[in-house]
Formats: structure tokens, sequence, C-alpha cells
């Protein structure tokens, strides 16, 4: 079971999603909050595996909420799905650089959501469409950092097929190799890079310059 925090500060957006999810045998509803500012105080509480982070609230805002959250819990965090309409581009990357481990667009239909919240939880594919790999790109500024990591170049390999949004599994089928051997690969990925997860990771490529939009 796949606990989820919503933070939003509309109430009725708040009663959609936790309709949504709360209808799925493998999603529950752990809490909700109307601003960022409680969802540390709720996530102690509640520990949930992922939290559903509006951009905007009144007085803390999704990306604050969301480094807070991260630095509250450096081990074994709350994976973050921020809810976006993509309305200020500079939020999206700032969320990006702040933690976040996939994004939603709130005119999403009811599948893609679960769906979404699944993706995130297993931290497995990335939530990462070609619109915010561009959007990365565009505010990137190329700083050596992959070179420095002394990445094999099977790990660059994998990074790449990564950054495509493909998962364990279907890395694992374009490269002909066992899944395991891939988790491995994608774990060395994230020491060498000292990121925290896949999305980071390919935020790091973007920001290298290793990657073109």
């Amino acid at each position: 079971m796949t606990g989820v925090l919503i933070a939003d500060d509309d109430a009725l957006v708040r009663a959609g999603l936790r309709a949504i999810l709360g209808a799925q045998p493998d999603l529950t509803v752990t809490g909700e909050v109307g601003d960022g500012s409680e969802v540390v105080p709720a996530a102690v509480r509640r520990r949930p595996d992922v939290v559903l982070m509006d951009v905007r609230m009144p007085r803390l805002d999704g990306i604050q909420a969301t480094r807070l959250l991260l630095a509250r819990f450096p081990v074994d965090a709350p994976k973050v799905l921020v809810v976006t309409t993509f309305a200020n581009d500079e939020y999206v990357y700032e969320a990006l650089r702040a933690g976040a481990s996939g994004f939603l667009l709130k005119r999403s239909r009811p599948e893609q959501i679960v769906e979404a919240v699944r993706v995130v939880a297993r931290g497995d594919s990335l939530l990462f469409p070609a619109a915010i790999k561009n959007l990365v790109a565009a505010y990137a500024r190329p700083d050596g950092g992959l070179e420095r990591a002394g990445l094999t170049a099977r790990e660059a390999e994998v990074l790449a097929l990564m950054a495509d949004g493909l998962s364990n599994a279907e890395i694992a089928g374009e490269l002909v190799l066992g899944v395991e051997t891939i988790k491995t690969y994608v774990g060395n990925v994230l020491a060498k890079l000292g990121v925290r997860d896949r999305t980071q990771a390919v935020v790091a490529a973007y920001r290298s310059g290793f990657i073109a939009p």
C-alpha cells in the first residue's frame, strides 16, 4: 500500500485527488494539507511514500516545501510529485533542483494521476516528458560535472537511456542485460553523481551538457 499526502490550497482539488487515489486498491491518502508550511509536520506524523505537491500555495510554496521536506528526511524521504500548470517555467526547473521526483499537470486524467503516483513511488520510470527535458536544457549551464564524476561508458549509456524516460526493465531490454544488472548501474550512476534519485541524475546530465535537447 502506497501512502500519499496531498498538499494543495484548493479544498476542491484536494477532495478530487482524494477520491481518485482512494478508489485504488494499492493507494491510500494518509493526509492532506492546505499550505507548504504544513507539509513537514504532516509528513513526520503520517510518513507518506509520496507527497502530491502543488507549486503555488499562500504562505510557503511547493518548491520551498520540497526543500524543507527532503532536508528533514535525508534518508528514505517521501517522493515528491509536483502538480503544475507550467504557467511559469522557472518554477518547474527550481522544483527539479529542489529534489522533486516527477511532475503532473493539473489537467491530467484520473488514470494519469494514479499512474504518476505509482511511478514515482516505485522510483523506477521517470515522469520526465520531452517538454520538461527541453525546459531543463534551456535553463541549464554547462559545468563539467559529469566529466569529474568518472562514469564508465556503460554507466553513461544507462544515464542517457534514463534521460529518455526508460524504466530499468526497458533499459535492460535495450542493452540486452538483466534487470538486476541495470539496477546496479543505476545505483552506480546515482552514487557517482552524488544525487538522490533518477530525476536528479538527469538534471545533472543536462546541466553538464552531457545530454543536449
